[in-house]
Parts: structure tokens; sequence; C-alpha cells
């Protein structure tokens, strides 16, 4: 369930640049695409698994260890059906600075690249300049066109669909006690949806919220809500 601040003319300002973005037709020279960090917590099995007899699946004790923290970014280009998932120590600017320029380099044609992201600290261009350097990582920052959820507004980023596709897919219950391993996992997975080309049907519109949430959007660019 999720529960929607409230709506400040701030919160509407960047609910509707966001829901803009996403009503553009598919474009290869202006990729839109949503990242989010997913936090993972390692376990080992304490106890090797068994069957419970000859023939049948594989059953875990209960009992296990924990094995530290893990991050994983999450991007994707929705219409295109691109994906991007990288799992690292921890989502420090450190670790999102190589993930952003993989991300780029994937676009190197693109006129520039829309990024859809929420309001963490490191989401700023020096994450970029302080890993890269001032030349480089300004010239990484400008390849962007970054667009910020409202705050309390994540559920406006793609990537958030992302996150629950590999936590039910790849991730699931199971026991993943090295990053290492989560690595290769979460490689597998992305591996696989990037081949089948799965995509994100994005239903919520402009319209959509304006009757949802009862407000309308008059010429001067101001909100009116509706009167209850």
């Amino acid at each position: 369930m999720w529960c929607v601040a409230d709506l400040t003319d701030d919160y509407l300002e960047k609910m509707e640049e966001v829901l803009e973005v996403y009503e553009r037709p598919y474009n290869p020279a202006e990729p839109v695409v949503c990242l989010d960090e997913k936090p993972v917590t390692l376990h080992d099995d304490v106890r090797p698994a068994r069957p419970m007899a000859p023939g049948k699946p594989r059953r875990p004790d209960n009992e296990y260890k924990r094995c530290g923290t893990a991050n994983v970014f999450c991007a994707v280009e929705p219409k295109a059906g691109k994906h991007f998932t990288l799992a690292t120590p921890n989502r420090s600017a450190a670790q999102l600075a190589p993930a952003l320029e993989v991300i780029i380099a994937h676009y190197s044609e693109a006129d520039t690249i829309h990024l859809v992201m929420d309001n963490l600290n490191i989401h700023g261009p020096k994450t970029l300049t302080d890993y890269f350097g001032k030349e480089k990582g300004a010239e990484l920052w400008n390849r962007l066109t970054v667009h910020c959820t409202p705050k309390h507004g994540s559920w406006l980023n793609q990537a958030e669909i992302e996150i629950s596709l590999l936590a039910r897919q790849c991730l699931a219950k199971r026991r993943i006690p090295t990053l290492a391993i989560l690595q290769s996992e979460t490689s597998a997975w992305n591996a696989k949806a990037n081949h089948d080309s799965v995509k994100i049907n994005w239903q919520f519109t402009r319209r959509k919220a304006r009757q949802k949430f009862g407000y309308k959007r008059s010429t001067r660019n101001r909100f009116k809500r509706s009167k209850t």
C-alpha cells in the first residue's frame, strides 16, 4: 500500500514533471531511464540443505547466519525493456558513480538521457565529480537530464517495479551468502530480462492524477484543488 504525502504545489509540480516524461513516445535519442537502490541482507545456511527423502526437494534448515549487507542498483528503460542490475557492497556515492558510468556508456549515441531518481543525497553531480574528477564527472553529468520524484513520492519511480521484479524472480526467499554470488545471480537475471526485453506498461498519467487527486492545472501553471 502506498501512502501519498500532502499534495503541495512542489509535490504536484515534480509529480507532473515525471509523469510528462513517461507520457512521451519512445525516442531512442532521448531514452527515459529510472534508477533506485535495493538493500540486500546476505544469509548463509548453518547446516546444509538436504532432501527429506530420495527424490524430494531440498529442505533448508530454519537456522541461518547473517553475512552482512549489500546493495543492488536497479535501473530500467521501461519502454525499451533494457535493464541494468548492479550489485555493490553498499549504496555509497563511490559505488553509484561507476554504476552511472555503465548506464551512460550504454547510450553513447543518445542526445540526452532522461534519468528519473529520488532525492537521495548522492543523486547529484558531486557523486560523479568526486569519483572521476571535475572534468570527466561534469561531462558525464551533462549527458543526463535528471527528473527527481517528489519527497515521499518514490511510487512514481518505475525502478520500484524493477526492484519488485528482481525481488520476486531472483532473490525471493533464497539465502545468498556473499556479494560475489549476489553479483552472479543478479547478472544472470539481468541478462534474461534483457534477452526477453521485459517492458513496464506504465498507465498512470497526468490526466489520471488530476482525476484521482482532484486538482487542476491552470494556464499559468498553478494548481487548483477541487473543493470537497
